[in-house]
């Protein structure tokens, strides 16, 4: 479900459409970017209305959630596409949804110009989750099995607020205009709070203050000036560690570079921390060779959104293959063939590890009872760039020959 945002420029107040993905504004009438941030918890945006007297709204919060969602069972790791909106204060009139209205009408920023009252919350978020978990059979798995793990990923959460109008003659749908209650009474609310307000934040780099790159979606900005790479925070811009991995000279050049989270962790309740003792526990069929003993374990992430089996799948290909990845390079962001922006933060990333862990184990049953209590001690983590080359429908990996297909690839950038 894509969702469009009305969001004026900072710069020149001109009018701009993003999507509720988008965390970089580039504004095309003056040039300028920011970065949105939010003041504190999620973005919040609220359905168009033509009330005439909008101080007598009152906003009933639906929480969105869009994202995958991963469980471990008995029965295996399932997966699934959740992209929902549930009513969240418990007001027994309202519609448990708000089905097509987000996605068919463009939406407006809560900010200190809303007039009206906010409802507050009255369900827990986690609750929510669960509920849309439950309604597509990941908690309790598929055949009533134990569930050992369950992860969202790649999530996006935020408010959108249903615009209701209280009347002498009861409440009423301030979208549709329709009758939801035959008496208002006291609805009680709050005024727009001042950590509710988004902020904007210059694509400048805060090391020597070139211009940032990076698309509206992205989470990772790089700047080509000095060759740094800043992750968008909630509380702004955190430098970290981006790396390439070049190619040999027998070699294709690559036409694509993707990026992936390399996370170097252990896990001693599975005595898990180097790259053979990985290949063992997971039983892949591989002759352990004597340098993986002195391998520290790495997981390789994808740092962009696929579909959840192909997202499993690339991520257990690229681990396993880090065998015969040589060593990365500082990287230099002119030299880099089209890089892939970063859609998926490190934090998600790290959600991940115990998910793939289980999608990559050949005796499945023999890891996923040991998961709860296996939670990994991250060592380090960077971004690495890995080179692919064009194979008409596919990007291939230069050093692995993994494949990514094209059109999955650009399907992700909706997830």
């Amino acid at each position: 479900m894509e969702i469009r945002v009305e969001q004026p420029c900072p710069q020149c107040g001109g009018a701009v459409t993003l999507s509720a993905a988008d965390r970089l504004l580039a504004c095309p009438y003056c040039r300028v970017k920011n970065f949105l941030l939010t003041g504190g918890g999620p973005f919040r945006y609220v359905l168009p209305n033509r009330a005439k007297d909008q101080a007598r709204l009152i906003y009933a919060p639906y929480l969105r959630f869009k994202g995958n969602i991963f469980s471990v069972a008995e029965t295996g790791v399932s997966h699934r596409i959740i992209d929902t909106t549930q009513e969240g204060c418990g007001l027994p009139s309202l519609p448990a949804s708000l089905g097509l209205r987000p996605q068919a009408m463009s939406l407006s920023r809560v900010s200190s110009e809303t007039k009206g009252r906010f409802l507050p919350l009255a369900i827990e978020p986690r609750k929510i989750f669960e509920k849309a978990t439950k309604l597509h059979n990941l908690i309790e798995g598929s055949n009533g099995g134990e569930v050992y793990h369950h992860a969202f990923i790649g999530e996006t959460v935020s408010f959108i607020y249903l615009p209701l109008l209280a009347r002498e003659d009861g409440l009423f749908d301030a979208v549709l205009g329709q009758p939801l209650m035959t008496s208002s009474g006291a609805m009680g609310g709050q005024p727009f709070q001042p950590h509710w307000q988004m902020k904007f934040l210059a694509a400048l780099c805060p090391r020597c203050g070139g211009n940032l790159d990076g698309e509206g979606d992205c989470v990772v900005a790089t700047c080509a000036n000095c060759d740094s790479a800043w992750q968008i925070g909630g509380e702004g811009l955190e430098r970290i560690a981006c790396k390439i991995l070049p190619v040999s000279k027998d070699q294709t050049e690559p036409a694509m570079h993707l990026p992936f989270w390399k996370i170097q962790v252990k896990l001693p309740s599975l005595q898990i921390s180097t790259f053979a003792d990985f290949v063992e526990r997971t039983n892949q069929p591989l002759a352990v060779r004597p340098e993986w003993r002195r391998m520290a374990m790495q997981f390789w992430i994808p740092a962009f959104k696929l579909r959840p089996e192909i997202f499993l799948r690339t991520s257990k290909q690229i681990t396993v293959s880090q065998r015969q990845f040589g060593p990365e390079r500082d990287i230099r962001m002119k030299t880099v063939a089209r890089p892939h922006p970063v859609t998926l933060p490190l934090s998600e990333a790290r959600q991940s590890i115990k998910v793939m862990l289980a999608f990559a184990a050949a005796n499945g049953r023999a890891v996923y009872s040991k998961l709860p209590g296996a939670e990994p001690e991250v060592q380090a983590a960077s971004l690495i760039f890995l080179p692919f080359i064009d194979r008409q429908h596919d990007w291939v990996q230069s050093h692995s020959g993994v494949s990514v297909n094209k059109s999955i690839l650009q399907f992700g950038r909706n997830l």
